[in-house]
């Protein structure tokens, strides 16, 4: 199977060719929100899939925090993936698990906040959330804010609306 035109398709949520699947036909069933969510939970990586101008996926891996059925992401403001979004909030998240058969892929949009322009400005201050719930406290908060005002920095939310997978 194309990779990309099954994630083209789900994104698009007019997938066919998962339901044509005779290798693994659980890929073609849906999944509860709640069981994937769970499984996301465990880990902190996936595989962003957003929409370009000429409708083709186009895929960036990044990590994420998740929150109930939102996964916050850290972008900067001159990727592709951002000005995707900000033209068309669609996208899917797809997340890994410990072999080939064990994954989840969750449909939904994704609300951008606003660019980081200052080191006190309300998207710095989430941005240090952010970084401390992942990773802890930084060494200079001072430099990390300057530096996400450099970067250009702002969050992205996707917010899960529904699921496919395989689960162990």
């Amino acid at each position: 199977m194309e990779y990309a035109l099954l994630a083209k398709c789900a994104l698009l949520a007019e997938c066919t060719l998962l339901a044509k699947c005779t290798l693994h036909p659980e890929y073609a069933l849906p999944m509860e929100l709640t069981a994937a969510l769970e499984f996301a939970a465990h880990h902190s990586e996936t595989l962003l899939t957003t929409l370009r101008r000429d409708g083709r996926p186009q895929q960036s891996v990044v990590n994420y925090l998740l929150d109930g059925n939102t996964f916050t992401i850290s972008i900067t403001d001159t990727r592709a993936k951002t000005r995707n979004l900000r033209r068309d909030p669609r996208a899917a998240l797809w997340v890994a698990g410990s072999g080939p058969y064990e994954w989840v892929s969750f449909d939904g949009t994704v609300s951008l906040s606003p660019v980081a322009t200052s080191p006190d400005d309300a998207t710095c201050d989430a941005l240090v959330d952010y970084y401390r719930r992942a990773v802890g406290e930084h060494e200079n908060w001072e430099e990390y804010r300057e530096a996400m005002v450099a970067d250009g920095r702002l969050l992205a939310r996707f917010t899960a609306r529904s699921a496919t997978g395989m689960l162990a």
